[in-house]
């Protein structure tokens, strides 16, 4: 029998509102560009032929009310809030009518970007994974289960740093809706239970600094609450 060389530490589960089990990540995929002012403001269009994807570790998740050190290799950290969408069920090649079916629930997101480093992989027409995918990058907030949230309407989504409102939008701003995005991510994954997508932010990005905290909140949803330390 085959036994492991090292042992390697487990994601962490996201807790889940009024539950004592968590909820265990498996895969983490985020849309880009899915509110049409977040785009305009980084000088980009967004492309309304199909949504597009980038990826996180599930070692990069961090759970609200943490205190993490700010990010190694650059000067120029930027938060996004995000509504999260947990999935409970396989999908795939789901139709649009039939993607909600594998949802299980909701949550706050951030999804903390190495700008100055995502800039230069774009200049180079290379991948963003070392401005996307790094230890704390994915910070999420408790869960709330589907039927507890309702329909996916214009729910506020909003982030204060230091108790300044920088972001604030409706989930009814999104360029693709949920159902649409589990629809034709389905088609080159087999999703299902453990998977997350972050489903793209509102205007209002910025940059984070030692000693930022961040605030974020969806109607809804339970908040999620996040302080920067000092450098990693």
């Amino acid at each position: 029998m085959t036994t492991p060389l090292f042992d390697i530490p487990a994601p962490p589960l996201v807790p889940i509102e009024g539950a004592a089990r968590g909820y265990p990540v498996r895969r983490i995929f985020c849309v880009g560009r899915n509110y049409a002012a977040h785009a305009a403001e980084m000088g980009n269009e967004v492309d309304r032929e199909a949504p597009f994807y980038f990826t996180k570790s599930a070692h990069a998740l961090c759970l609200s009310g943490a205190t993490i050190p700010y990010p190694p290799g650059t000067e120029d950290c930027h938060h996004e809030m995000e509504f999260v969408v947990a999935l409970g069920a396989p999908a795939f090649r789901v139709s649009e009518a039939g993607a909600m079916a594998a949802v299980w629930g909701y949550g706050c997101g951030i999804d903390l970007t190495r700008r100055d480093l995502q800039g230069q992989a774009k200049d180079k027409r290379r991948p963003w994974d070392l401005g996307k995918d790094f230890e704390n990058a994915a910070i999420i907030g408790a869960l709330t289960p589907r039927a507890a949230f309702g329909e996916i309407g214009d729910q506020a989504i909003r982030l204060a740093v230091d108790g300044r409102e920088a972001q604030a939008a409706r989930l009814s701003d999104m360029v693709w809706s949920v159902p649409e995005i589990i629809a034709h991510l389905s088609r080159f994954y087999h999703l299902g239970a453990g998977d997350l997508i972050y489903t793209g932010t509102p205007a209002g990005v910025g940059p984070v600094g030692p000693g930022n905290v961040l605030e974020g909140e969806i109607d809804g949803l339970a908040p999620l609450r996040v302080t920067i330390g000092a450098g990693a």
